[in-house]
């Protein structure tokens, strides 16, 4: 009898665990996570300013100050595709970011290509959600309304991230507020590349980045 009903449980446990499997999937459909949540296994970078901490990828440090733009990477390439993480910003220094179709510096720290920003700028204007053209056209392509991100962002928790990229298009939420709805007309710029995590250099600041996952389209949608 103590063996039918501890297969009994067994069952149930697996049963259990299979349908938390199934639920999940309905919830976000073809999405695959690209960090364990335990190591940094396929991603690359300087591990002296990036660790894991509960689940999260956490870069920078509160003891001392940044001292260059610093950025782990996924070693895999992606092209259109949306992408779901959580983050959070902590310290005196208020910037940080989620780069992607970008590419390496060969033999230099930084990185160049699309980036979804963190933070705010020294006026206190808040850039989370903002779209900036990291170390190529230096600028930002498009920043949020700041009414709106002021309702939306907790500068003290985790923030939801869904960043989409179809073609040209260029897609950026920040918990479901849509910073970003923006069009390349540059045919020049590349519509692949890495995806990585930064943290700014400046002030002592901690970056933290976890519940990432992707899902990769398959073609463009016309628009």
């Amino acid at each position: 009898m103590r063996y039918l009903i501890l297969f009994f449980c067994l069952g149930a446990v697996s049963f259990g665990a299979s349908q938390s499997s199934v639920a999940a999937e309905k919830v976000e459909p073809g999405f695959v996570s690209i960090f364990d949540g335990k190591t940094l296994e396929g991603w690359e970078g300087n591990l002296k300013m990036f660790r894991v901490e509960d689940g999260a990828i956490v870069a920078g440090t509160q003891k001392e100050r940044i001292p260059n733009n610093e950025f782990l990477c996924t070693k895999k390439r992606y092209s259109n595709f949306e992408l779901r993480l959580q983050a959070k910003l902590e310290g005196k220094g208020n910037n940080a970011g989620i780069q992607f179709r970008s590419e390496r510096i060969p033999n230099h720290h930084e990185v160049i290509g699309f980036q979804a920003d963190i933070g705010a700028m020294k006026d206190n204007e808040l850039i989370w959600g903002a779209l900036y053209d990291e170390s190529r056209r230096r600028k930002f392509l498009v920043t949020g309304d700041q009414a709106e991100l002021k309702k939306a962002v907790k500068q003290d928790g985790w923030n939801d991230f869904v960043i989409r990229c179809e073609g040209s298009h260029i897609q950026i939420k920040v918990n479901g507020y849509l910073a970003v709805d923006y069009v390349e007309k540059d045919a020049g710029i590349a519509e692949s590349g890495i995806i990585g995590v930064q943290i700014h250099s400046g002030e002592p600041a901690e970056a933290s980045y976890r519940n990432i996952r992707i899902k990769e389209l398959k073609s463009a949608s016309k628009k």
